[in-house]
């Protein structure tokens, strides 16, 4: 399963190169971007979106990766609670079995 899981992964991303390459070979007309504080330098309208998308995927996956992090650290904090009010709970009940007796 996991070859099978690689191989996928493999054709998919060799199909994504090769669109992008397409994408750069078929747009070659020069643009520069002008940002409102700076101007970058000239580059195919190609290479320009290729490299915007990767930009963006990557800034994705930082960003998704960050909230997993934060739900994690959220999920221990509350293992830790839960953990410590089972904890506490017991102690209730042992000590409630003792004044029984």
């Amino acid at each position: 399963m996991r070859l099978i899981k690689k191989l996928i992964f493999a054709v998919l991303a060799i199909l994504a190169i090769l669109i992008g390459l397409m994408f750069v070979i078929n747009n070659p007309e020069q643009v520069s971007i002008n940002l409102v504080f700076f101007q970058l330098p000239e580059f195919s309208l190609g290479v320009w979106m290729v490299s915007i998308f990767v930009l963006g995927a990557l800034i994705g996956f930082a960003l998704s990766t960050m909230f997993v992090l934060m739900l994690k650290t959220r999920l221990g904090s509350a293992r830790r609670k839960i953990a410590s009010t089972q904890k506490e709970l017991d102690q209730l009940r042992v000590s409630s079995l003792k004044d029984a007796v």
